[in-house]
């Protein structure tokens, strides 16, 4: 069982365009989520996902720079370009992140990855985001190929195209989902990078922890925030757009 992480990742997000490659510390947010992930232990590769468009030239140049494999698809198919990207990689199973959380957690990836791979035999989706307790920027969903496949090969209409995994998960009569839940509910916190607002609060996060503790998890974030329970407030106004990961 190969199991890979495809990222998707674009320059042109519409409420904060460039947002990925937004710097603290002189280094890309991006950058800060591959070395994240490059310490997930269950994983086999690291794909980004992200356009044939010239705006993304500058993610490529990342990409080369740090040696992680990408794949160039389609800016409105998401889903077309996430599939191609899972079969030219060979992935069996498919750990979906997304650009936008740089904080995420490798030992909160992989254990809903390790969760899946215990249960593959009885679901097919595994997340930790459809029911929330994970704070926001926690994200991960672990699905198999062949879901990927039917969900490429047979979602009509937009938004199933544009957001990868809604066909699967709106559809638990026909995909078996399960979850994987935080021990306490901290879903109230917004750690991904959507606004100027959002990258706000992560770049103080970044700022107070990276220099300490490079490897910091998602418990650190947590006492860090309840020592500066403002911060929280910088961007708390901010509504999350409709759909899970619209991206």
């Amino acid at each position: 069982m190969r199991t890979v992480i495809i990222v998707q990742a674009r320059m042109t997000s519409t409420r904060l365009p460039g947002k990925v490659l937004k710097k603290v510390f002189g280094k890309p947010l991006l950058e800060y989520q591959i070395e994240r992930l490059k310490r997930v232990k269950l994983a086999d590769e690291i794909v980004i996902a992200t356009t044939n468009n010239s705006t993304d030239l500058r993610i490529i140049e990342l990409c080369d720079r740090l040696s992680i494999p990408y794949f160039r698809g389609s800016e409105e198919d998401v889903l077309a370009r996430y599939y191609q990207a899972a079969k030219e990689h060979r992935a069996d199973v498919v750990v979906r992140i997304t650009s936008d959380c740089p904080l995420i957690d490798p030992q909160v990836i992989d254990k809903v990855i390790e969760f899946y791979l215990e249960h593959q035999y009885k679901y097919d989706y595994v997340s930790n985001c459809l029911e929330r307790s994970y704070p926001r920027g926690m994200d991960t969903e672990v699905f198999s190929f062949l879901a990927l496949h039917e969900a490429f090969v047979e979602a009509t209409i937009q938004p199933d195209r544009e957001h990868v995994t809604p066909f699967i998960y709106i559809h638990p009569e026909r995909y078996r989902l399960a979850q994987v839940v935080y021990s306490e509910n901290q879903s109230s916190h917004r750690w991904t990078v959507d606004t100027a607002d959002d990258f706000e609060l992560i770049k103080r996060i970044i700022q107070a922890l990276y220099p300490q503790i490079p490897k910091f998890s998602l418990e650190d974030c947590l006492d860090l925030l309840r020592q500066h329970p403002d911060w929280s407030l910088i961007n708390a106004h901010v509504e999350q757009k409709n759909m899970l990961h619209n991206y």
